[in-house]
């Protein structure tokens, strides 16, 4: 084994650990592997760079284009509703029928894009069929997944195995080779599912009780569980106070869905909205965490105005830094700074006009010649002045009139803050208390780490507005209505509603929270739940990360709402809440895939060629307007490609190919060719689980065709065996993104993929081993 080999195989072993643990974004790590395989020689410059130029990835993101032209000018959506139609009421009718349609559908678009497309259509017939959608969903998934082997565009992966075959010296796969093969495969996955597999489905329904104004207690979002009334008594705090600084979402956990005053009901209040003493609100959340809260307070407020000295000890010091202009720190707040982990300080004040500001900090955009007022360790200060573009300097905090913000708070027994840390007990975002000091034992702890425990008895230094501790204070004397009985009808209106929308595969939100995000005072919405793998999340949603395949109960005015299905991120589950697509356009959108698709079959131009012409002229046409084709581009799958082509490039130039061609055709071939057949399928297939289908591709067919090459098998068998293998991702949600999309709106759990796929993953096997060669001899 040659050295060239053993640093390849030491990248792909890296590259592959990357992929499966999830530690870095994919795209991230195809760029990364790049760069070691162009550091270390493996591949030239040229070669560095070739998948950016690769016809292969030039027709990927082409077709994505052409598949979002045919989206929004609702050539598909027609297709699939004048078709679905036929379906009537029966669930194998009905399914029969989608999975034809989506398999059609599939093998000319992303078939992403076509499960998204049909989705609401599906939840629609579900609700009007009276059917759960689990019954549906998963089908619709595998279905696109199943036609995306019958075309050359179908999936990338196809693509990207016809260039391959390029580069051993061998003529690429025309646009319909895959079908005669890939037909067969679709039609035994057909069957499968609407028969045997149609068994193994689960019966969950995310939304077609909660549609229903007569649903039971088992509703999936089960929403009128959690709605009650409150009344605002005579005389309250909260009287004159909006209902954003109320601090009844962050603090208590409830979501306003109504003010009913007077008679009148204001349903969907804005956080402008100002509260009145007998207000009564319609709320979702928790009226047991309502009521133990009002059995105690949560702090007794020990004295206001504390002087600054109290922040001062021989380790820790109040300084003073000043942002000169082009200070990296400009233009930016202190939340998106990361300020504290950055430099080490707290900031309680910032000077600016000749006045000090005490209050919402972290919000505030710098500016130069801002003054900021820290807390901040001596030792920290020096280390800022030698190594930081930051100076600090000691200063006299008297102009700054820090007392004004400054209270001693006790935390009694009873307190929910008891044994929570500073950070999970969100004194910061939620109650809008900045903890300076501990009092405990006589010795006050300045500046405690966010993992510091609150105990019963302790004295918190905080900096908080007091006109925020009378807000909370004012929350005990909320009261809940036990007499009412709110129904799911109370919450919508002609001008507020409900949206269930699902996470989009390309969404950059997983990973973050709804407070991260800023969702409520980006989208002006409340999310009322959260459904994931079968459970739903009621509580605590703020401080929720999102994950791929969550779906969303979401609430507020239907011009925001319409507004939130129209991003990139989310996908509207009702039909009616998706943009209107231009029918006028239609016609031509769909002769443009038309002649996109003759012109590549007859051979007048190649196919990277037509598709980017086919997408230009969409533009052109004004059937996709240009940012919405820079939109349907799934850029993370054009980078990740293109970055881990040369990856393949070097297992072929190295012997690393080679290599590993010898040793499959060691340990498989004294059993015979269908038994190679097999392992390639298998070792391919598995992979696939875990691992982006293009990625699997680029490292397993330089193997296969290798293998080919050494045996004088036909390369076309091999590469068709890799191709189907990699396509079917059966077997988990994070196989591909359609199997994602579903989840939430299905309601399935993992086992659920294992349970309906492991079969068909089988099947497929059995046909590639003893049903391929008949197509592509060996």
């Amino acid at each position: 084994m040659s050295t060239e080999i053993i640093l390849t195989l030491s990248i792909l072993g890296f590259a592959v650990i990357l992929f499966i643990t999830e530690w870095l974004r994919a795209d991230l790590v195809a760029l990364l592997t790049l760069s070691v395989l162009a550091i270390t020689g493996l591949v030239n410059a040229e070669e560095t760079l070739s998948g950016f130029s690769s016809p292969a990835v030039v027709t990927i993101w082409a077709v994505f284009i052409l598949s979002a032209g045919l989206t929004r000018t609702g050539v598909a959506a027609w297709l699939g509703r004048q078709v679905l139609r036929l379906s009537g009421d029966k669930e194998i009718r009905t399914l029969l029928i989608l999975m034809v349609v989506s398999a059609l559908l599939s093998a000319f678009m992303n078939n992403v894009g076509v499960t998204a497309l049909l989705l609401p259509v599906v939840l629609d017939i579900c609700r009007r069929i009276g059917r759960p959608a689990s019954r549906i969903l998963l089908p619709l998934a595998f279905s696109s997944l199943l036609g995306g082997m019958t075309t050359m565009i179908g999936t990338p992966s196809n693509i990207l195995v016809s260039d391959i075959l390029v580069d051993f010296g061998y003529q690429p796969f025309t646009l319909f080779d895959f079908a005669p093969f890939g037909a067969v495969v679709t039609l035994a996955g057909i069957l499968y599912l609407s028969t045997f597999g149609r068994r193994l489905l689960p019966h969950r329904d995310m939304t077609r009780e909660f549609q229903q104004p007569d649903a039971e207690a088992s509703d999936t979002f089960a929403i009128e569980e959690r709605m009650f009334v409150i009344t605002l008594p005579a005389n309250t705090r909260l009287d004159g106070c909006t209902l954003g600084r109320s601090r009844l979402g962050s603090v208590l956990g409830l979501n306003v869905i109504a003010v009913i005053r007077e008679g009148h009901t204001n349903l969907g209040p804005n956080p402008e909205t100002v509260l009145r003493s007998g207000d009564r609100l319609l709320v979702t959340g928790r009226a047991d965490y309502l009521l133990e809260w009002n059995k105690g307070p949560q702090f007794t407020i020990l004295s206001y105005q504390i002087p600054p000295e109290y922040l001062t000890s021989d380790e820790v010091m109040l300084a003073e830094a000043v942002l000169p202009p082009g200070s990296p720190l400009v233009s930016r707040n202190l939340e998106q700074l990361h300020f504290r982990q950055q430099y080490g300080g707290v900031v309680l004040a910032i000077w600016r006009d000749g006045r000090p500001i005490h209050y919402q900090l972290e919000s505030i955009v710098l500016k130069p010649d801002d003054k900021l007022l820290m807390l901040i360790s001596r030792r920290q200060a020096e280390t800022l002045n030698n190594n930081s573009s930051l100076t600090v300097a000691k200063t006299d905090a008297a102009r700054y009139e820090l007392e004004k913000s400054l209270s001693l708070i006790r935390i009694p027994p009873k307190s929910h803050l008891v044994g929570y840390t500073i950070a999970d007990s969100h004194l910061g975002d939620a109650y809008r208390m900045g903890v300076m000091g501990i009092m405990r034992d006589h010795k006050m702890i300045l500046m405690p780490v966010a993992n510091e425990k609150i105990m019963t008895g302790d004295q918190l230094l905080v900096r908080v507005n007091p006109e925020t501790i009378a807000t909370l204070e004012s929350l005990h004397e909320l009261i809940v209505d036990t007499e009412a009985h709110p129904q799911y009808e109370d919450m919508e209106s002609d001008t507020v509603g409900l949206l269930e929308v699902a996470i989009s595969p390309q969404s950059s939100l997983p990973g973050k929270t709804l407070r991260e995000i800023h969702f409520r005072e980006k989208y002006g919405l409340s999310v009322l739940a959260i459904w994931r793998g079968g459970t739903t999340h009621r509580s605590g949603l703020r401080d929720y990360p999102l994950r791929f395949g969550d779906a969303l109960l979401v609430f507020g005015p239907r011009e925001r709402l319409r507004l939130l299905a129209s991003e990139p991120d989310f996908i509207p589950l009702r039909e009616e809440a998706q943009l209107p697509p231009r029918l006028k356009k239609a016609p031509i959108a769909a002769g443009l895939m038309l002649a996109v698709i003759i012109t590549v079959s007859l051979g007048i131009m190649p196919i990277a060629v037509a598709a980017i012409s086919g997408g230009a002229l969409m533009v052109l046409t004004g059937s996709l307007h240009m940012d919405e084709a820079y939109r349907a581009i799934e850029w993370k799958a054009v980078f990740l490609i293109a970055g881990m082509l040369p990856l393949g490039i070097a297992m072929q130039t190295s012997g690393t190919a080679q290599f590993l061609a010898s040793e499959m055709i060691r340990f498989l071939q004294p059993y015979g060719t269908q038994a190679l057949i097999a392992g390639l399928f298998l070792l391919t297939a598995l992979a696939s689980q875990v691992m982006p289908n293009p990625v699997i591709t680029v490292l397993m067919a330089p193997v296969a065709l290798t293998t080919a090459r050494d045996l004088g098998l036909s390369p076309y068998a091999l590469a068709m065996v890799v191709v189907v293998a990699a396509t079917s991702s059966f077997l988990s949600p994070v196989g591909h993104p359609t199997n994602i999309l579903v989840m939430g709106p299905g309601g399935y759990k993992f086992s659920d993929y294992i349970k309906t796929g492991l079969p068909l993953v089988l099947i497929i096997l059995a046909l590639t081993v003893f049903v391929l060669p008949i197509f592509w001899p060996l």
